[in-house]
Formats: structure tokens, sequence, C-alpha cells
């Protein structure tokens, strides 16, 4: 075991000896682990119906996705515990953390991608890399902590760079769609009348949170290609706590926006077909607890679970 790997933790404990550092992930991971636990809460919360893929996704993600990821760490790097025990932990949570965090963008894809065929793609794309980028990563891992050859290392850190680099084009992919379609829908937008259009705000935010979430990408990418990997790790535990508490908020903001049907200018061409009031009724049933006022508690419209059972059945 070489003593590089060893103090960047690649490989079991972290054995380096900068107070910053240790600080620092430790820091990433409570942070991580405190926004799981508010997020639980929430949901909890605010669905009134335990059930479809975005409940599911968006708990699983939390639950046995970041707090495990997070858990793992602390016992792997203050070496607490059997390494074994705390790859597998680690290896799981990585699972459920990083493919639910994109069944959560996939489950409300639907409300702006009126297109079946683009959906279809961006579930194969999730399922696809699931399988390339999750079985080979979990293989590298175990061999280079337990078979502890230059080789294996060294084949482990490519391969941690290649599925960081193909997750992080999945996120910029599903983001890049919400973020084409705001902008399409913007345009047909009707302008804002004595200065104030809710509409055009809601949508702003969207485009500032889908931006974000790529933003939060790329500083990820950067730490792992200038070799930080203790950093890189934790700092993503932290990462995704953030991305699945942005996208409780930006559900809710989505299905106020195609509620209220305001952006369609009716003297305009409709880029995406407006609901029936019979239709209105059907699709955009709550799933949250709907007794609230304020838009941030505005449900999950089930045209998105009906979309994705079409989706699964197809």
């Amino acid at each position: 075991m070489s003593s590089d790997s060893s103090e960047n933790g690649i490989i079991g404990e972290y054995s380096g000896n900068d107070f910053s550092i240790k600080a620092t992930f430790t820091v990433f991971l409570g942070i991580a682990l405190y926004n799981s636990i508010e997020l639980m809460v929430l949901i909890f919360a605010s669905f009134r119906r335990y059930q479809g893929l975005y409940f599911w996704s968006l708990l699983l993600a939390t639950v046995l996705g970041v707090i495990p990821q997070s858990l793992s760490f602390i016992l792997k790097y203050y070496s607490i515990g059997p390494l074994w025990f705390s790859i597998t932990l680690s290896t799981l949570g990585w699972y459920f953390m990083v493919t639910g965090q994109a069944l959560v963008l996939f489950s409300r894809l639907n409300i702006v991608v009126q297109d079946l065929t683009v959906s279809h793609r961006v579930l194969a794309m999730i399922i696809v890399n699931a399988i390339v980028l999750h079985v080979p990563t979990t293989v590298l891992t175990y061999g280079s902590n337990f078979i502890q050859t230059s080789v294996r290392v060294h084949g482990y850190t490519i391969m941690e760079r290649i599925e960081l680099t193909g997750f992080c084009l999945q996120e910029f992919i599903i983001s890049g769609l919400y973020i084409s379609k705001t902008i399409s829908i913007l345009r047909v937008s009707p302008p804002s009348i004595h200065g104030h259009n809710p509409n055009r705000k809601v949508m702003y935010q969207l485009l500032a949170i889908n931006a974000l979430i790529i933003v939060m990408d790329i500083i990820l990418l950067v730490f792992e290609y200038l070799n930080y990997f203790v950093i890189q790790t934790t700092l993503k535990s932290a990462v995704y706590s953030i991305k699945l508490k942005l996208e409780f908020g930006v559900l809710s903001r989505l299905v106020f926006l195609v509620q209220s049907h305001q952006y369609w200018p009716r003297d305009s061409p409709r880029v995406y077909p407006r609901p029936t009031p019979a239709r209105e009724e059907l699709e955009y049933h709550t799933f949250l607890d709907d007794s609230r006022d304020s838009p941030d508690y505005v449900s999950t419209p089930k045209s998105c679970e009906l979309a994705t059972s079409r989706h699964i059945s197809a």
C-alpha cells in the first residue's frame, strides 16, 4: 500500500496529519447528515400518500443513500470498525444516492417535457449508467482496498474519475432539459403587468436552481481531477444532500407554474398542450398536504406518476 494512497484516503483510513483536511471533511459529512435528517422530516410531514416514484426515489436517496454514505466515510477515514463494513456501507449508499437522485430528477421530468420519447431515453440513460458505472467501480473499490497492488489502485483512481464524470454528464443532460424547456416557456410567457408576473419569477428560480446543480457538479469534478480524494468524496455527500433539498423545492414550484397555466398566452402558439378542466383534476391531483396556502407546498402532480407507469410498461 503506497503512502500517497493512504494519505489521500483512497485505501483504508485517512493517515494524513493535516488537521484542516480532517476538519473540512468532518464538516461536510456533518452537513450531509443534518440535511438528510431535516429532509426526512419534511418528506413525512409533507406527503399525504407514501407512494409513487417521486416519493420513493426521494426517500431512498436520502435514507439509504446520503446517510449511509456519510456514516461510512466517518467510519473509514477515522478507522472505526472493520474496513469491509465501511466500504460496503459506502458502496450501497453510493448506489442509492447517485442513481436515486437521478430518478428524482426523472420523476418530475414530464412536467416540462411532453415528449415521451425523450423521457424514455433519459430513463434508459439512467439504467445504462447505473450498470456501466456502478459495477466496475465497485469491483475496483474492493480490489484496491483488499488486494492492494499499484495496478489495482491506479485502476480505481482512473475508474473513479470516469464514473464521476459520467454521472455529472448525466445530470448536465437532465438539468439541461429543464433549463431549455424553462427558457421555451419564458419565451411564450405573457409580459409582466405593473412589473409583477409571479410565473416568470418562478421560472427564473427554476433556472437558477438547475444552474446551481450544474455548478456543484463542476466543483466536484475540479476536486476529483486535482486529486483531493478525501475532500471530493465527503463533499459529494454534502452536495447530494443539498441537491435533494433543492429538488423538494423545485417540484412545488414546477407544479405551481403548471397549475396556474398563465404562461400560455391565449393569442400565442402553444408550445405545450393546455390541459382541459376535466384533465386538470386527473393530472394535477395532489400528493402532498394541500391544506397549506404557500406555493412551496403544492403537491406532486399525479401526471408524474401516470407518466412514470407508462414509461415502465412501455
